[in-house]
């Protein structure tokens, strides 16, 4: 069976891992009412978790384009094939396309993003209201995306695992 490399994995696993944490954070931030000290506790943690997830997969496309991934099983039908090569696309799209749209919005609120308290990033755009409600939108749009497709592509790799029977899950599993 061939396996992606060590690296890819880490950086597979911890990409979703961050973006799981920053999707559960990102609702449950915006269920608060009105602005309080654990709101913006909360705001501050998803902008960094945005800004590390921006940062590993950037990484990780690096990665991949330098390093060849395992060649597609055989058993899988080419249309399959194609599908989960689409998919994979979409998420990369969206997992650069999130964040950014994030960082924008921050931008156009005019509330600065600094990471870990230590970094304040440039502000791209000035503050602009009108701006900022279609960011916010975009944002909750692409967001509510991802999180379909993840969904999605984790039912599809646990199909392949219970029900196909095939080895595409255990090629990515670091156990």
């Amino acid at each position: 069976m061939q396996r992606y490399t060590k690296t890819a994995m880490l950086l597979h696993w911890l990409i979703a891992l961050l973006i799981v944490s920053a999707f559960f954070l990102g609702l449950t931030m915006v269920a608060i009412p009105g602005f309080s000290p654990t709101k913006l506790k909360y705001f501050s943690w998803h902008k960094w978790l945005g800004v590390t997830v921006l940062g590993l997969v950037a990484i990780r496309l690096l990665w991949r384009l330098t390093h060849r991934p395992p060649a597609a099983l055989a058993s899988i039908a080419p249309l399959q094939h194609k599908l989960a090569e689409a998919m994979h696309y979409l998420l990369y799209f969206l997992m650069f396309a999130a964040p950014i749209s994030g960082y924008l919005y921050s931008s156009a609120a005019g509330v600065p993003v600094v990471y870990l308290k230590l970094v304040q990033l440039p502000t791209i755009i000035a503050p602009d209201p009108q701006l900022k409600a279609l960011l916010a939108t975009v944002h909750y749009v692409l967001v509510m995306t991802m999180a379909a497709a993840v969904v999605a592509h984790a039912l599809a790799a646990l199909k392949h695992h219970f029900i196909d029977r095939d080895v595409t899950l255990k090629r990515m599993s670091p156990f």
